[in-house]
């Protein structure tokens, strides 16, 4: 693996050679797929004497060029490509290979998902289709001929509108599809199979009908109306927010159960992994259906930013993914509550990203090197990327970003571009410079803010301090530029001021004239993606009194932080925080909301502040906390349970979910306390209630409170939904994630039950990924999580590479952890990365590791 080539953005080079059209006919067979591409192919370098095509694992059979059979001597295959030599400057290709979908399972290029056909081509998988310029600067009209068995494949699907239908005489038949809009070859897509469909119709502002189908595997049909909901108010939103219509007569969305990621979003043939679109309320949890209403906007926004306007290489990856995360996000706040959505979208970054910025693996927005681009399909191009298309719209306002995102589209339509082409329509049309602000898109690492304070003579000074940490590689960075919101309260409560600060330098102070001493509220709204550190915190005072909904939650995280910290230094629970606790608890607030003001910092965060992370003095110390207010304040929490647990109520209205989600946060509180009438409490809600919310979180409690108790409920469950693979991800979930002793055991032993398969990608992320984000005991001190990760590692890559590097991002945190947990890890880590024929995309990742 010291072989393995690194690409960097400052090698980029122009494509020599442009493909003008392309003509695709597959012919489907069960044991192998014959593909026919016949290319109209221009050369762009006079200079360039030899075209080399991106091909991976393909059977030539034979190759045309104008018309003309190509002999051996005039081509040379190699590992990744094929060389033609000597060719004309315009001329027209025709090569003829065999593919083995049904052998694919790496789920890259053309595949076998169960019964059906399908394609995943982004970022590289076409070349593992027909030899290609597979690069998303080389854009090309695609028309595709399916062929396939009449009775097996009955519905053919490629991109762009139908052209033709045709039989055959062997019980074969094909349809012809036409997109009119150039493409790289990454949006390329092909479905076949026997389907069941769900049609509606949408009309575009200017009165243009637009077919709507989402293809299924039959029996599921009455659980895609979600997702066709979701999609008709993502199309209407990007009118009015953007002025964006769609630009085709047919919008196809197809649902697999195989796909190694969540949704793909290929021109006018959405494929998208199952969990993303089936849904009803018997088997899919409240969150489910937010979900569902994200991804499905998120790929449909794609196809002005993403599609229409794409990139020019993979490095600039984040001018597709973080902006479109940002229109998704922004969708998901006008659908739903703003105030929730906003503090989700915050838990999600600092969950994910804030763990990968502080890793050996961290990298700017737009990275300037890679092995393997399927690792930058991460929370840092995506999520932290929507953090600083925020920041944009902050400093521009709304009215402007507006104008600089439709100079954009009509700028670049129709091109394969760079951020920096997006950064100069953001400041040509706003008049803003944003020359400073371009740091964020070249530096990694999460910056911490340090706020000092200080009140002499009606003034008040705000001192900000940037501290920026070093690149992986130790190299000095720069401070950044970015707006923080902030507010003045005084003492009771009240708004003095609020105003959008620019921070531009290292450290500067703001001067505000007040009559007295104010309490500040900072980084409203998360208004940049930092760390703020306050020597003088007010927590409990915020939680009462900040009217500002992020700055709330804000405060009681910290303040739940501060008190867990506490406990583990050996002090008692400060009674301040109780009271402050009490207060919530007591307020009348957007039920939803309220049940994330309860919530005590996750595992994840509180890692995050230490220096050598002990996983058993945390868990400790959060469970004294949430025992402490359980036993505190069980009344209350019982009085709010019974106010809102309503068995019945199916309904996924705001106000149902609310109720939904107060009433079992209230429960997860009072089940530390493992009492008997706890435990009925929590049996009874599992029998009794409809949604699968409610159950889940019955089931998950009980596997940690009562074993006894639990084994009944997860017999029934079980055999309820043993033959549905989206409710058995939940199944493996809450058994995988479990803190119960003799977990991992439980783990091993079910990888041999009947309902887990370790092709289908979203049934290793529940068992196996799941345990490896169990901090109790994938971090147990004998070494037995990691020894069993590894093994699943290097069992996984010979399968799915992609599949693999993703488990292998489990091990990020070595540098945090104690001498003993890291001696164990770097055993494994040390065995993994001596695997013969290990993948680049494990290579990379581990590599990165030990060399920190």
């Amino acid at each position: 693996m010291s072989k393995v080539q690194t690409i960097y953005l400052k090698d980029y080079k122009s494509p020599e050679f442009k493909i003008k059209n392309c003509d695709l006919v597959f012919e489907l067979f069960e044991e192998h797929t014959q593909v026919t591409n016949m290319m109209h192919i221009l050369k762009d370098n006079v200079n360039a004497k030899d075209l080399i095509l991106d091909s991976v694992d393909l059977e030539l059979v034979e190759m045309y060029l104008d018309d003309k059979k190509l002999e051996a001597d005039s081509f040379v295959i190699e590992k990744e490509s094929l060389k033609v030599l000597n060719v004309p400057d315009n001329f027209k290709l025709i090569i003829i290979n065999k593919i083995y979908p049904h052998l694919n399972s790496e789920l890259d290029g053309l595949y076998k998902s169960g019964n059906i056909f399908c394609t995943q081509n982004e970022p590289e998988g076409f070349r593992r289709i027909t030899p290609y310029l597979d690069r998303p600067d080389v854009m090309a009209v695609f028309k595709t001929t399916v062929v396939a068995n009449r009775e097996k494949y009955p519905i053919l699907l490629s991109n762009g509108n139908t052209a033709t239908n045709f039989k055959l005489h062997d019980g074969r038949h094909g349809i012809t599809w036409e997109d009119p809009h150039p493409k790289p070859s990454y949006l390329f897509a092909l479905v076949a199979g026997d389907l069941g469909v769900v049609k509606d119709q949408f009309i575009t502002a200017s009165g243009k009908l637009v077919r709507l189908n989402i293809y299924t595997d039959k029996g599921n049909e009455s659980k895609c109306s979600h997702a066709m909901k979701s999609l008709k108010e993502a199309m209407l939103w990007d009118e009015q927010k953007y002025g964006r219509e769609y630009d085709l007569s047919l919008y196809n969305i197809v649902a697999v159960d195989s796909f190694n990621m969540g949704a793909m979003e290929n021109k006018g043939l959405n494929i998208f992994n199952s969990a993303y679109v089936l849904a009803d309320e018997d088997t899919a949890s409240d969150a489910n259906f937010m979900g569902i209403q994200s991804v499905i906007a998120h790929e449909y926004f794609h196809n002005w930013t993403g599609n229409r306007i794409t990139c020019r290489d993979w490095f600039q990856l984040t001018l597709k993914e973080g902006l479109t995360v940002f229109r998704d996000q922004c969708f998901s706040a006008d659908m739903n509550s703003a105030e929730v959505q906003r503090i989700e979208d915050v838990k999600a970054l600092r969950e994910r990203q804030f763990v990968e910025d502080a890793s050996p693996t961290a990298h700017p927005i737009q990275p300037d090197s890679y092995m393997a681009i399927n690792n930058f399909y991460t929370s840092t191009v995506y999520e932290k990327g929507a953090e600083i298309i925020r920041m944009i719209h902050t400093l521009l306002g709304e009215e402007n970003y507006r104008k600089a995102t439709d100079l954009y589209f009509d700028t670049f339509d129709g091109q394969a571009v760079r951020t920096n082409d997006f950064l100069w329509a953001m400041s040509e049309a706003s008049g803003i410079d944003l020359k400073e602000f371009e740091t964020w898109y070249h530096q990694s690492g999460t910056p911490s803010l340090h706020v000092e304070e200080e009140f002499a003579d009606g003034v008040y000074t705000l001192t900000l301090t940037q501290e920026v940490p070093d690149a992986v590689d130790g190299s000095k960075q720069k401070p950044y530029y970015f707006p923080m919101k902030i507010a003045l309260l005084n003492v009771d409560g009240v708004e003095i001021l609020e105003e959008t600060l620019i921070v531009s330098r290292e450290k500067e102070s703001f001067k505000f004239k007040v009559p007295v001493k104010p309490i500040v509220s900072i980084n409203r709204d998360f208004s940049a993606p930092v760390i703020i550190k306050q020597e003088e915190s007010n927590y409990a005072f915020l939680m009462k009194h900040d009217k500002n909904s992020f700055v709330r939650y804000e405060s009681a995280q910290s303040f739940g932080v501060e008190v867990i910290e506490s406990i583990m230094n050996g002090a008692e629970i400060d009674k301040k925080y109780l009271d402050a606790y009490k207060n919530i608890l007591e307020s009348d607030l957007d039920l939803s909301y309220k049940a994330l003001l309860l919530e005590l910092p996750s595992i994840s965060s509180l890692m995050q502040r230490q220096k050598e992370v002990d996983f058993d003095l945390l868990y400790d110390a959060k469970e004294k906390l949430s025992l402490s207010l359980a036993q505190t304040f069980k009344d209350k929490l019982l009085e709010i349970y019974n106010t809102y647990h309503l068995p019945t109520c199916s309904d996924i209205d705001a106000l149902n979910i609310g109720k939904r989600s107060i009433k079992n946060r209230c429960l997860r509180l009072l089940s530390e306390l493992e009492s008997d009438d706890i435990i009925s409490l929590v049996t009874t809600q599992y029998n009794e209630s409809l949604t699968m919310t409610d159950r889940v979180v019955a089931l998950d409690i009980l596997e940690n409170i009562s074993p006894e108790f639990a084994k009944p409920a997860q017999s029934n469950f079980y055999k309820k939904y043993k033959d549905d693979t989206l409710v058995m991800n939940k199944y493996f979930s809450i058994l995988s994630a479990s803190h119960r002793d003799g977990t991992l055991q439980r783990v091993i032993e079910l990888q041999k039950d009947d309902a887990y398969n370790e092709l289908i990608p979203n049934l290793v992320r529940s068992l196996i990924g799941v345990f490896a984000r169990n901090y109790k005991h994938f971090h147990a001190k004998d070494g037995s999580g990691y020894k069993f990760v590894a093994d699943k590692i290097i069992e996984i890559d010979k399968i799915n590479p992609q599949m693999a590097s993703g488990l292998s991002g489990a091990f990020k945190i070595y540098e945090k952890l104690n001498k003993v947990n890291k001696i164990a890890m770097k055993t494994e880590l040390e065995r993994v990365i001596s695997t013969q024929s290990l993948s680049k995309n494990v290579y990379e990742i581990v590599s990165k590791i030990i060399k920190n």
